[in-house]
């Protein structure tokens, strides 16, 4: 059984796709009036797609990223104060977060963009926030434009999960001729990928 203060992905999805855990930690992210809300994250590398890249340009970076935050409140919310009460609150925390952690990456021209609602996996309601943003490559001589998601729902708690991912083949980003699969994959794909690890979140 995982950690049951941490956010639970299926192995399997993770594995079809190449994802490696890189971090782990639980920090406080944002202050209520009433309570500290800590976050218990998971972040993940695609560390199938970084290592096709290394092998045809010799760059090693991050190029896709996925995690899921489990957040819980200290001391506990008071019986009167319901998820749908704070809900919005939560989400417009979590979503100004993930800008940040973007521009921390050194992306620029991040911009929010339209927002979706989707169920999850486990049968709850969340709110999908795209975001834009774009960072200068020195070492590949180009510019790296992403799409962004997270969503935040409550269900069995409060859960936060995003990631990112290149708005074109990274072939026709590097200029990689004779390219891994895995470096011809167009954004549409990366995106549904995306949104079924979220989706996967407990």
């Amino acid at each position: 059984m995982p950690d049951a203060s941490f956010p639970d992905v299926p192995a399997d999805r993770l594995r079809d796709g190449g994802w490696t855990l890189v971090d782990e930690r639980v920090e406080t992210v944002f202050r209520l009036p009433t309570a500290r809300v800590e976050g218990a994250t998971r972040v993940y590398d695609d560390a199938e797609t970084r290592a096709a890249v290394e092998a045809a340009t010799g760059i090693d970076r991050q190029w896709r990223f996925f995690f899921a935050t489990a957040l819980s409140f200290t001391p506990p919310l008071s019986p009167g104060i319901g998820p749908a009460m704070i809900l919005p609150t939560v989400r417009s925390e979590a979503q100004s977060a993930f800008a940040d952690q973007l521009r921390d990456r050194g992306f620029e021209d991040v911009e929010r963009g339209r927002t979706e609602r989707v169920r999850v996996d486990s049968g709850d309601r969340a709110r999908l926030r795209t975001y834009s943003a774009s960072l200068a490559l020195d070492d590949a001589d180009a510019t790296l434009s992403i799409t962004g998601w997270v969503g935040v729902w409550h269900g069995d708690g409060f859960r936060i999960a995003a990631g990112a991912y290149p708005d074109r083949s990274l072939a026709a980003l590097l200029g990689v001729s004779d390219p891994d699969d895995a470096l011809q994959r167009a954004p549409s794909d990366y995106q549904s990928e995306l949104l079924t690890l979220i989706r996967a979140v407990h």
